[in-house]
């Protein structure tokens, strides 16, 4: 088990529906490593944690350009978010948001890939 694991449980923040999020909260529960799953739809978007990230690991880091939400919004809505100025947008789509996030200590962790899973001991 990862010595962070050890310091602080692990948020994982994300969509019920997105199978990357699956499939992490899937490998976290069968490396049995403690953690709460946080849905952006369900349970909300806590704007001044949102704001926190980003100033942390830059806006653009969080902006999920891949999905379908991005390819239906309007050509000055996309230019907001990638000013940095839709939050509000964010907060109205929460799919924009790259996933999953993890959050353990003052560590954030965006996406699922090797990298990542490195990063978080898996």
């Amino acid at each position: 088990m990862c010595r962070a694991h050890l310091l602080a449980m692990i948020k994982v923040y994300g969509l019920r529906n997105c199978d990357t999020c699956r499939k992490a909260i899937k490998d976290l529960k069968a490396r049995k490593i403690v953690h709460i799953f946080h849905d952006f739809r369900r349970d909300g978007l806590d704007l001044i944690k949102f704001k926190k990230w980003v100033e942390l690991l830059g806006y653009d880091a969080f902006l999920n350009k891949r999905g379908t939400t991005w390819r239906t919004l309007e050509q000055s809505e996309r230019e907001s978010l990638i000013s940095g100025e839709g939050i509000a947008l964010i907060s109205k789509y929460p799919a924009l948001i790259k996933r999953p996030v993890f959050e353990f200590g003052n560590t954030i962790v965006i996406g699922y890939k090797e990298d990542q899973k490195k990063a978080l001991g898996l």
